[in-house]
């Protein structure tokens, strides 16, 4: 079952890349980083008499939680506004790689042979996309973007492994209500310390910040649901997390037009096979 709830987080997170870029074109990042939270928070809010209770010791470590998205979405966004959707997509895909090492060094998992050779395969997906043909209508990109995108999948499998160990004191209620409290302060606080200009009337017209809202705290919650399972393992969550690349490389080409997804499809498609081998 939870690796049910893991599938219904990955394609969510995959919608909401596609979310992302389209809000993008009518707001700023910060607003719709600032909006996006803001609204999540507000969604769980009737769930508060659930999130009550939580030592200060691990309000803390919700609060390290929380910094380490902030960052992460940041990156993110920088990095989502200029790359092709198809290209950050797959890029995107290099967060098992980390959530991998992490798994295996911080919580001692075991990798079985089917998680090798998933691993494997989904290694081989990401070198067979650097290694892509030059051609003259090949995308270009941002080498600083790029650094941007993996910088992002880095501080999002730091923040996938902390999910795990914070789910085995605490509930979904408690996690998700407090990590968006703390995420919504911490935009807050560098728009005034930044003096970040926000235009609110403009952004509560753009329905995709209320779309993205609406799908991050029904894949957060799925999620959180996943890591409280004692059988659920961080390595193989994160692969079938991975299931949203093809929502993306396929948003890319038949929403945003872009070229050259044939590649990035094929490549997205033999590491869907090693999410395969790998929960088999």
């Amino acid at each position: 079952m939870w690796m049910i709830f893991v599938l219904i987080y990955g394609v969510l997170k995959g919608a909401r890349e596609v979310a992302k870029k389209k809000s993008l074109e009518r707001s700023t990042t910060m607003e719709v980083l600032f909006f996006y939270t803001l609204f999540s928070f507000l969604l769980v809010c009737p769930d508060a008499k659930n999130a009550m209770g939580v030592e200060p010791r691990m309000m803390l470590y919700i609060a390290l939680k929380a910094f380490v998205i902030f960052l992460a979405w940041i990156f993110s966004f920088k990095a989502i506004k200029t790359l092709p959707l198809s290209l950050y997509g797959v890029l995107d895909l290099s967060r098992v790689l980390f959530s991998t090492l992490m798994a295996v060094l911080v919580i001692h998992e075991t990798l079985t042979p089917n998680s090798l050779i998933g691993l494997l395969l989904v290694g081989t997906g990401l070198l067979l996309l650097k290694i892509q043909k030059k051609s003259g209508n090949m995308e270009k990109a941002a080498p600083l973007m790029v650094v941007c995108a993996f910088l992002s999948c880095i501080l999002n499998a730091v923040s996938g492994t902390m999910d795990k160990l914070l789910m085995r004191t605490l509930n979904s209620s408690q996690l998700q209500f407090w990590y968006l409290l703390f995420l919504v302060s911490f935009y807050l606080i560098y728009i005034l310390v930044t003096r970040t200009k926000i235009r609110v009337k403009e952004s509560l017209k753009n329905p995709m910040i209320w779309l993205l809202a609406l799908m991050f705290v029904i894949a957060d919650r799925a999620l959180f649901i996943a890591n409280q399972d004692p059988n659920s393992r961080v390595s193989i969550m994160t692969l079938i997390k991975q299931s949203g690349a093809i929502v993306t490389i396929l948003a890319g080409r038949f929403i945003f037009k872009e070229k050259n997804t044939t590649h990035k499809l094929i490549c997205a498609g033999i590491i869907i096979a090693g999410i395969v081998v790998s929960v088999l």
